[in-house]
């Protein structure tokens, strides 16, 4: 092991869409501090945020059903649905920033244009929908949104998923033309290329496998070379480890209080993919529908329009599977080496409460392709086994703490662990993720960086006009916010002369 201490200002641990975002606002506020980054992979953005590995869709609670729950009087509550999208803003604000500065460039690489749409059967649920969309749409947020229970209608929205229904069972959908794809993984990569250009060390294929605090309250990591196995220690002032379901691994070896009694339990996801072009460009639209009961909001079935190498393509999914592991390439004992003593009790208690989950993720572990596909034909009734493949997509690790609810409460969402004096934090949890990275580390900086906000605070403004404002309450803020991001980011409605060609062609034969 190597004697030579190396420091930083900062040490970002993973190299994915989390890392990307802070290193990015950082050297945006503070050009001189020195970054460093350690990512244990060959390249950025190839575990959690590959373009494979996540559902690319940028999160603004538009056709998500579970950020919208029916409260027991039989009202919508969209609390967290405005939450989300206001955070989407803030993402896509930052990104129109990055390009208008030639920070990063070609925006249509990683972000285009979509229609969300939410899709339900059944009577139940098309009351749903409707009482969903007479409280979102008078929203500023969501103006634009139309609902249509009308057959008729739905040909022309989703012709793919039209074709050949059977219409003797209500059916309903709201649809919104201000959705989009996002290409994570471009995104992350294009960002670590910047950072590379403004002297932050990045190093790849380099894997973390301690950290500690020194008496001096630097923390002290000690980062091993994959290829050549040599060990290296390097100090910094502030770490943030965002190295997705590794991040719980390294919250504990760091010893701090606040990642005690904390556990993880890792989903898997598998996504179809259609091989037919035909039907590929009969659809353009991320199509969003219910999860079934028992299962977890990660794995609300979807039908996806999505751009992965400027090329189109047709996902369909996710169906839970189940691995041990806590990344994609991680170990098969990661799950166990996660239990501690002081996690142990909220670890079992987690299990005890969650049996139907379990019961579900068994399930659908052992769904074969035919059973896919049964799920598969509620979204288009006509669709062929052949003309789709199965691809295993990312782990994701939910978070399982106790809370006052209970102990061993499992949590859906995304969550920042910091030590109190801020020195430290580290990103845990899922959807809606990448999404939300813009505001989520917004919300880390303020934390860990209190001293220097009321310095930072007029570039962050700059950079994020809506920083610390409510776009629904200020809607000629918001009106002049999209403007500018539709312009700057390309958003605005593309060419689809070809598609609708391809629409007819596929809806004749």
């Amino acid at each position: 092991m190597s004697n030579r201490q190396n420091k930083a200002d900062v040490i970002l641990i993973g190299a994915g869409i989390m890392s990307a975002t802070l290193g990015s606002l950082l050297k945006e506020l503070t050009p001189d501090w020195e970054i460093t980054v350690f990512e244990r992979l060959a390249s950025a953005g190839e575990e959690s945020s590959n373009e494979w590995n996540n559902a690319g869709t940028g999160h603004a609670a538009l056709c998500e059903l579970n950020y919208t729950n029916e409260k027991a009087d039989g009202s919508i509550d969209i609390s967290k649905a405005i939450k989300i999208n206001e955070q989407f803003q803030e993402s896509m604000q930052f990104w129109s920033y990055l390009v208008k500065n030639k920070r990063i460039r070609n925006p249509q690489n990683f972000i285009m244009p979509l229609p969300h749409m939410s899709f339900v059967r059944g009577s139940q649920n098309v009351s749903f929908l409707m009482k969903r969309f007479e409280t979102m749409f008078t929203n500023p947020l969501f103006q634009g949104m139309e609902f249509s229970d009308d057959p008729e209608k739905l040909k022309e929205w989703i012709p793919l998923i039209m074709q050949k229904r059977a219409t003797n069972e209500p059916i309903a959908a709201t649809k919104i033309d201000s959705g989009t794809d996002v290409n994570f993984g471009a995104l992350t990569r294009m960002l670590f290329d910047h950072l590379e250009s403004k002297n932050v060390n990045i190093h790849y294929k380099h894997r973390v496998v301690d950290i500690h605090r020194t008496s001096d309250g630097l923390w002290e990591v000690k980062v091993q070379n994959v290829d050549s196995g040599t060990v290296e220690r390097h100090t910094a002032k502030f770490v943030f480890i965002g190295s997705g379901g590794g991040s719980l691994y390294l919250l504990q070896k760091s010893g701090i209080p606040e990642g005690k009694y904390i556990g993880g339990f890792p989903v898997s996801g598998i996504f179809m993919v259609c091989n037919n072009p035909d039907i590929v460009a009969a659809h353009h639209a991320k199509v969003y529908g219910k999860a079934k009961v028992g299962a977890p909001p990660m794995s609300v079935p979807h039908l996806d329009t999505r751009f992965i190498d400027n090329k189109k393509m047709l996902l369909f999914g996710p169906f839970a599977g189940f691995s041990p592991k806590f990344l994609k390439t991680g170990s098969m004992f990661d799950l166990v080496t996660s239990v501690k003593s002081d996690n142990l009790i909220t670890m079992l208690s987690a299990g005890a409460k969650n049996i139907p989950l379990t019961k579900y993720l068994i399930k659908q572990v052992r769904l074969s392709k035919e059973q896919r596909m049964e799920e598969l034909h509620e979204f288009i009734p006509n669709a062929k086994s052949e003309d789709w493949d199965l691809v295993v997509a990312g782990q994701r690790v939910q978070v399982i703490k106790d809370t006052e609810e209970g102990r061993g409460m499992l949590q859906f969402g995304t969550e920042v662990i910091s030590a109190a004096d801020g020195s430290i934090a580290a990103l845990l949890g899922a959807s809606p993720g990448a999404s939300t990275a813009v505001s989520v580390m917004l919300e880390l900086i303020k934390k860990c960086f209190p001293q220097h906000i009321h310095e930072w605070e007029p570039k962050i403004k700059e950079m994020i006009p809506s920083y610390s404002l409510s776009l629904m309450e200020n809607q000629e803020l918001l009106h002049e916010i999209q403007t500018s991001i539709v312009q700057t980011l390309d958003l605005a409605g593309k060419d689809q002369s070809n598609l609708k060609g391809n629409m007819n062609t596929f809806q004749k034969a």
